[in-house]
């Protein structure tokens, strides 16, 4: 069972930045694929960027929203996946939750809440 604890949320301005962790209980280097997902109240849970193939020199995906904004990285070192979110606004606020897929098992952080007001 692959543990994933999210931290970096909080209370930003528009045009703020934020830097979202995703802390894995075990090396990265047996996960297939990260995604970083967001749900607003009312909303469905929703990709925002992901990374496969981690292991292989990786490779990046972002939602139409978030491209030029949003940068996703891993740390092998640290078991860590990143999500650099840069020039937040209102419609960003949400809870982010990290996913891990191993092996054909998904596996669900608890969430991180992300708030941008001025």
């Amino acid at each position: 069972q692959v543990q994933l604890v999210e931290s970096g949320g909080g209370l930003v301005q528009p045009g703020g930045s934020l830097r979202l962790s995703c802390a894995f209980s075990e090396s990265i280097f047996s996960i297939n694929a990260v995604g970083w997902y967001r749900q607003a109240p009312g909303n469905q849970r929703e990709l925002v960027a992901e990374i496969t193939q981690i292991t292989l020199g990786s490779t990046t995906n972002y939602a139409d929203s978030v491209k030029g904004r949003f940068t996703i990285s891993r740390d092998f070192a640290k078991n860590t996946v990143f999500l650099q979110m840069n020039f937040l606004q209102p419609e960003d606020t949400a809870v982010y939750y990290c996913n891990a897929l191993r092996y054909g098992h998904r596996y669900w952080g608890q969430g991180t809440q992300v708030t941008v007001s001025s």
